[in-house]
């Protein structure tokens, strides 16, 4: 870290590989406990993530993060996994929460299992997407308990949940794509969408927001947002095609972007000016690409106040030991998965 920034890198997976050697330490953590030391985005207004860990019954901690912001609403439980704390082994271990990474089912189920033990929930509350890249989003019902862990899903190409359902537990999943979590505390509704390159060239964010008003009536200037952890901009190299459908996002979003940049909300420490949502990229026909920063901008646009939006300040592909990071792993990887409940 040099003056709060991520320094600039060429070979992702092997800076990557060093730098968590180098910080491949515990720090204190609650009531003594240590916490894995994990690589922040230096922000100039502190940590947006939070660690926590959960003690298993059988030994062992499972560790896992959150977003204050959501937990102060007073109506949500969630949590984002790490890959600390479960039964998977090999490329998928140890917390691996999808089923289709070639993991032994049972290992997944257990590790659901614990993961509903942090939630105080059961395998049967606990309902999943089916990601495909879309924008697709379907309301959850009660008739929609257990779908995608106990009970096959009778539902496709869905990446975007949205629920008023106490005590189901939307699940959605992640490997350096945005985890994208909206709280209504007003009207007590959810939602969780996953949104790669494709979902925010594709608008997801205003998608979501949009269902959740036209579902539950909820106002976007009541809703609280957050961006999850991801690929960080520096780590996320694209080709012209997939930098193609981001051009013109800083004159589309230039109202977003000045709110942004006023504010000073997204600047790390150091940094005086707002970078672009695309760059010019250290090779010569690449581009490095900020999901992060296109998701803040589509949240502002689709009414939720920037005051009520948090902004991961962790890298999957920085912390590529700590969170599956498929753009680090060459592929060989689990799914991380986020979790988010509304409380009865």
């Amino acid at each position: 870290m040099k003056g709060g920034h991520i320094l600039a890198v060429t070979d992702n997976r092997e800076i990557c590989q060093k730098r968590e050697r180098l910080t491949d330490r515990t720090k204190p953590g609650r009531k003594g406990r240590h916490m894995y030391q994990v690589i922040r985005a230096g922000r100039q207004d502190g940590e947006v993530l939070r660690q926590d860990r959960h003690l298993l019954p059988g030994g062992g901690e499972l560790e896992y993060l959150t977003f204050p912001s959501l937990e102060q609403t007073g109506v949500v439980r969630h949590l984002i996994t790490t890959r600390t704390g479960g039964v998977s082994q090999g490329d998928c271990a140890t917390m691996n929460l999808s089923f289709s990474r070639g993991d032994e089912p049972d290992r997944v189920l257990e590790n659901y299992r614990r993961v509903g033990e942090v939630l105080g929930c059961g395998l049967t509350d606990m309902v999943t997407s089916h990601q495909t890249h879309t924008t697709h989003i379907r309301r959850i019902t009660e008739a929609d308990r257990g779908k995608g862990v106990v009970r096959e899903r009778d539902y496709q190409d869905v990446d975007g949940l949205v629920t008023d359902v106490p005590g189901l537990a939307l699940v959605t999943y992640y490997a350096d794509c945005v985890p994208l979590l909206f709280v209504d505390p007003v009207c007590r509704a959810v939602g969780l969408a996953h949104s790669g390159w494709k979902g925010t060239a594709g608008r997801m964010a205003i998608h979501m927001v949009r269902a959740m008003e036209e579902q539950f009536g909820s106002r976007p200037e009541d809703l609280m947002g957050a961006v999850g952890p991801s690929i960080c901009q520096e780590c996320y190299e694209v080709g012209e095609d997939v930098a193609r459908q981001f051009a013109g996002w800083d004159t589309e979003y230039d109202m977003e972007r000045r709110l942004v940049e006023e504010n000073g909300r997204y600047h790390c420490r150091g940094q005086e000016q707002l970078h672009h949502v695309v760059e010019t990229g250290r090779r010569p026909g690449k581009y490095q690409l900020d999901l992060w920063l296109a998701n803040l901008l589509l949240l502002c646009h689709a009414g939720i106040p920037l005051g009520q939006i948090a902004v991961t300040d962790i890298c999957t592909c920085h912390n590529s030991r700590y969170l599956f990071s498929h753009r680090a792993s060459g592929g060989k990887r689990g799914n991380l998965a986020a979790f988010l409940m509304l409380q009865g």
